[in-house]
């Protein structure tokens, strides 16, 4: 399950605007439309490309407030982190969870619209799931956001 140069900006145009045609892909990534085609029949089959979505604008949604939270916990059996990975995967706030090496176990980020959604959240939150300590970091400004992953450029 190796890319190769084709696939690679194959994959790069479609993770830029997935809306983009087969025969558009094509022409940019210098093949003919059948075999661009395969290719990305085959990069999805791989798993390589995992699902096709559209890019929101949160602040059009009124969804201004970013919150990152983390997370420290006593508890580490399965059981435990079981019912964690339900709570976080039932609440539509959490946009992201990563289970961390160092101080902290894991790293939440979360969209809301303001102080006080964030805080009904919050109460949602430790109410469902036992956690040791609960640190909110409010961001500010989002300097740099990209949906694009660094690709290989040929291989």
């Amino acid at each position: 399950m190796r890319i190769d140069a084709f696939d690679s900006k194959i994959l790069d145009q479609l993770q830029r605007d997935a809306s983009l045609s087969v025969a558009k892909i094509a022409e940019r990534v210098g093949l003919s439309p059948t075999p661009c085609w395969r290719r990305i029949q085959r990069l999805e089959k791989e798993g390589f490309i995992e699902k096709r979505i559209a890019v929101l604008n949160p602040h059009k949604l009124d969804l201004g407030l970013t919150v990152f939270v983390m997370i420290k916990t006593d508890k580490h059996h399965q059981e435990w982190l079981d019912q964690f990975q339900a709570v976080t995967r039932s609440m539509s706030e959490i946009v992201e969870v990563n289970r961390l090496a160092g101080e902290y176990d894991y790293l939440l980020k979360v969209i809301t619209c303001d102080n006080q959604s964030f805080d009904a959240f919050y109460k949602r939150l430790i109410s469902r799931i036992e956690l040791s300590n609960v640190t909110s970091c409010f961001s500010m400004e989002q300097v740099k956001q990209v949906t694009e992953l660094p690709l290989p450029t040929g291989r």
